[in-house]
């Protein structure tokens, strides 16, 4: 049924060793729906446990913004656990921990503990509450305001394995700058979310979740990432149970190789894989993307081939229920200053086999992101 979707947890684990540990970042990302228990409306969340730097670590978490640590040349070092909620008035909220405050499980069986947040392969729980005065006081935070609190299980369905370039051997080299698993690119949650206040319900039948994980020592430019599991076919009319598409990349670096305006993506089609990797050269990938921003808009247009197969994706999000996510890279720099991020995207994915229409899929609550470096709020 292809390599793509098998599950490898050795790639879930924790990466942080070697120069990673000195200067490097790994996080695990999950994104899904909710429903308010009050009025029935769904809203999409988010939760991310994001490591930094452990070696440069000690009891308190380092900013790498704060003025006097860039005077010192201190780079970043923490567990930042950062979630929040996208749709009108969307919010990232961050918790930061130093690294004599968490506790993290380097096997498979990875975890990562702090005081009042914990998260593993099969659930997670925690809470982070920031008031308005912290978020002004404290620009180094990189977040807005709010408090939110959740307890969740994790049961990946399907994962998109990218083949050796996330493999055993490039892992242990740290060959990329930045590294891409996604164990569960179809992922069913279950639990409850409080939210400001109002407490939401996550269900397996309708949360449409997704998680994956990145780490490395820098990260992409461009950076795209869009993926979905709420889909119906226009062929049928009936909605798609057993489908999710990924799509990820940007500009992936080996070493100071540039590998420009690549992307790697994968359609789990009810059943049947459509990858395109441009690792497996065999198959002749090619692969043309473009997106653009407006007043109100962001625009994906993504094209992929293969020898046998095609993929088109025409993607748009309001800006309205998007955010500005933040990261600071691990040696302190911050150059993704509009790197948007949304979970309400929706648009259209034709699929073709052997130059002819396998479905023309619409998509909703798709997963979305696209940032450059040298872009200004």
């Amino acid at each position: 049924m292809g390599y793509f979707n098998r599950h490898d947890t050795a790639r879930d684990a924790c990466q942080l060793f070697g120069r990673q540990a000195r200067q490097g970042y790994d996080w695990w990302w999950h994104s899904f729906t909710a429903y308010s228990v009050r009025t029935g409306r769904a809203r999409p969340f988010f939760i991310e446990f994001f490591l930094c730097d452990p070696e440069l670590g000690g009891s308190g978490p380092v900013f790498g913004q704060l003025p006097e640590n860039k005077a010192k040349g201190r780079r970043p070092s923490y567990l930042m656990v950062n979630v929040g909620a996208w749709g009108e008035d969307a919010v990232q909220l961050h918790r930061f921990y130093g690294w004599d405050g968490i506790r993290v499980d380097m096997s498979e069986d990875f975890s990562v503990t702090a005081e009042g947040c914990y998260l593993d392969e099969h659930r997670t729980y925690g809470s982070v509450k920031v008031t308005p005065e912290e978020a002004a006081a404290h620009p180094e935070y990189m977040c807005g305001s709010g408090e939110m609190s959740w307890e969740l299980t994790i049961d990946k369905k399907i994962a998109f394995n990218v083949g050796y370039g996330a493999g055993s051997l490039f892992r242990s080299m740290q060959l990329f700058e930045m590294f891409w698993h996604a164990e569960g690119m179809k992922t069913a949650f279950s639990g409850e979310i409080v939210f400001n206040g109002e407490r939401y319900t996550v269900s397996p039948e309708n949360c449409y979740g997704y998680a994956d994980k990145n780490w490395g020592r820098d990260f992409t430019s461009p950076w795209v990432w869009l993926s979905s599991n709420d889909l119906v076919s226009r062929k049928t009319g009936r909605r798609l149970n057993d489908s999710v598409f990924d799509i990820g990349g940007g500009c992936p670096k080996i070493g100071r190789i540039a590998l420009k305006r690549k992307l790697l993506s994968a359609f789990w089609y009810e059943g049947k894989c459509f990858e395109f990797n441009f690792s497996k050269f065999w198959e002749l990938p090619m692969t043309r993307f473009d997106c653009r921003e407006t007043g109100d808009r962001i625009y994906w247009h993504v094209v992929q081939t293969t020898l046998f197969n095609r993929l088109t994706a025409d993607i748009v999000c309001d800006k309205k229920d998007m955010l500005l996510i933040n990261y600071e890279a691990p040696d302190g720099s911050k150059r993704h200053d509009r790197l948007w991020n949304g979970g309400n995207g929706r648009g259209v994915v034709k699929l073709y086999r052997h130059g002819r229409l396998v479905d023309e899929i619409v998509c909703r609550k798709v997963g979305c992101e696209y940032g450059e470096y040298g872009q200004k709020k």
